[in-house]
């Protein structure tokens, strides 16, 4: 907790869609949030909304491209002269690169851009995280990363996307061994389907394995924002180490 006996959470990719979601159901649980996004005024978007719902909700704009080492420490810095110590992170900035590009025909900029965010940023962001959680008193933390279901299954033309996001499994599982000596959690949500921008398309219809094109159902993204409350709120004692939720009729049991 900080000086005000909040806790503190910084979230990446939260000037829209499930970072957004999750940075207002943290403020609203009465978190201290640092909002992290590439843009400011999507971020400060974000902070007049957490402010509609509590008013006096404490939350920190903070502009940084998660791919950047400066721009990434410049945030943590921010974060621990704000509150003094850091509770939780969720890594959740993304990007799902150009979609409908067949492997053979996706460019190299294409591929490095979503390593570059996707993987790269994830791990910068949480060995961040890591450090300030081990050096705080009193120590530890906890760090969820956001997979997707896509760490488990691709869609037909995501190689980048899904390549990275079975790379975060990778990350998830070497931060929570790292982790245990000092009491620094570690875990992921992996999500299906929640209603944002980057799922509109699903709504008129995405390819399927099957060659087919076919509407996909989505759910409301405050629900994967409840999840990650129930799991930013345990005691470091206890962690939710994969959680996959998803839109109930969506095509992924079976997938394919």
């Amino acid at each position: 907790m900080d000086a005000s006996g909040k806790k503190t959470a910084v979230v990446t990719g939260a000037g829209s869609g499930i970072g957004r979601s999750v940075a207002l159901a943290l403020a609203g649980a009465g978190w201290s949030v640092a909002v992290a996004g590439r843009r400011g005024e999507p971020l400060r978007e974000t902070a007049a909304a957490a402010a509609a719902d509590r008013p006096g909700a404490d939350v920190l704009c903070v502009p940084a491209d998660v791919s950047d080492p400066d721009d990434v420490a410049a945030l943590f810095a921010a974060v621990r002269e704000r509150y003094g110590r850091l509770d939780l992170l969720f890594n959740n900035a993304g990007t799902f690169g150009p979609g409908g590009v067949p492997l053979e025909d996706l460019p190299y900029e294409a591929w490095r851009s979503v390593v570059d965010v996707n993987l790269t940023g994830a791990f910068l962001c949480a060995q961040a995280a890591f450090r300030q959680m081990k050096e705080q008193d009193p120590q530890g933390g906890r760090i969820i990363n956001n997979g997707s279901i896509s760490a488990h299954v691709p869609r037909p033309h995501s190689i980048a996307y899904t390549a990275t996001k079975h790379a975060v499994t990778g990350l998830t599982k070497s931060l929570s061994l790292d982790g245990r000596p000092y009491r620094i959690a570690c875990g992921q949500i992996d999500i299906g389907n929640a209603a944002t921008e980057t799922t509109e398309r699903m709504q008129q219809g995405i390819l399927q394995a099957n060659g087919q094109l076919a509407v996909e159902p989505v759910m409301d993204a405050a629900d994967v924002a409840r999840t990650v409350l129930h799991m930013a709120e345990l005691p470091l004692e206890a962690n939710v180490q994969f959680a996959t939720v998803m839109a109930t009729a969506m095509p992924y049991i079976g997938r394919g």
